[in-house]
């Protein structure tokens, strides 16, 4: 059983650290919201910690689920970050999605100090995070993640190392360039089908028996049908990963046109309130362009 340290204890958060501790490690928690952590300290054993720099004081290993590059980098690097706490030889992996290079940085600033670090996005959603099987693209020395593998473990039951610094979250980046594209195309599709007279749930089982079949849109028509926007994956965090994906295509001087179009219905759908809710409250926004709405008949 190893030492560790979990920061942001989030709706994806909570549930990681919580099965940490139900493997039987030692863990620091440190949430911006300290409510958080005590409550888990208290619920399932764990230590609360009142800064990020104590969490990482004894820890072998820690972990960060946090919402946005500035978050990270503030829990890492900040005035009270782990970067002023955590011993040599430790290391820092980082399950947020946020900017590769910025995620490189850190990972620069880490080493000086001789902490590991490792880019960790993961994806699975909150009955992923409650069930401990996320799936975690890595980034980072090869040598730091094997020897952390272990750890992931009560949290994720698939491990894909990316290759180097950064190339975890490029790989999360692409997957939600082509989830959030898709889900677009659901929004798009479904509406039109509603606004024609479909029967929607005879729609689904095409779409289910053809070459348009999707995961995403299996797991979401249900949600939408029954107009179900609690958040597994809110429109707001979907929101801030296209503007990281927009972002790496001008980096890396690739033109993604279509996610620029996605893109914009994300920001009317935050314009709309609809920040909170789960991503696939989106399709509300066309659904009021068109005058219909998607559900079981």
């Amino acid at each position: 059983m190893a030492k560790l340290g979990f920061f942001g204890l989030g709706i994806m958060g909570y549930p990681m650290a919580r099965n940490l501790l139900r493997a039987g490690h030692e863990v620091a928690l440190w949430s911006h919201t300290a409510e958080k952590a005590r409550r888990l300290a208290t619920e399932a054993g764990g230590r609360f910690c009142a800064t990020p720099r104590e969490a990482a004081r004894d820890a072998e290993c820690m972990f960060l689920c946090v919402g946005d590059t500035a978050m990270a980098q503030d829990v890492i690097l900040g005035e009270e970050g782990i970067v002023h706490g955590a011993r040599s030889g430790a290391v820092v992996a980082d399950a947020s999605t946020i900017s590769p290079s910025a995620s490189r940085r850190i990972g620069a600033e880490l080493k000086r100090k001789g902490v590991g670090f490792l880019d960790a996005p993961c994806t699975g959603s909150v009955p992923g995070a409650e069930g401990g099987t996320l799936t975690f693209m890595i980034g980072g020395d090869q040598a730091v993640f094997e020897r952390a593998r272990p750890l992931f473990e009560p949290m994720g039951k698939r491990l894909y190392y990316c290759g180097a610094a950064g190339m975890g979250l490029q790989a999360k980046l692409t997957q939600n360039l082509i989830l959030s594209n898709i889900l677009m195309a659901f929004n798009e599709g479904m509406v039109l089908a509603a606004k024609a007279g479909m029967d929607l749930k005879l729609m689904l089982d095409i779409l289910d028996n053809s070459a348009a079949k999707s995961g995403l849109i299996a797991y979401k028509a249900p949600f939408v049908f029954r107009r179900d926007f609690h958040p597994n994956f809110s429109t707001k965090w979907m929101s801030k990963d296209i503007g990281l994906i927009l972002e790496s295509g001008a980096e890396l001087y690739v033109p993604l046109l279509l996610t620029g179009v996605t893109s914009r219905l994300f920001q009317t759908a935050l314009a709309a309130g609809l920040g909170e809710q789960d991503m696939c409250s989106t399709i509300n926004v066309l659904e009021k362009m068109a005058g219909v709405e998607v559900k079981a008949s």
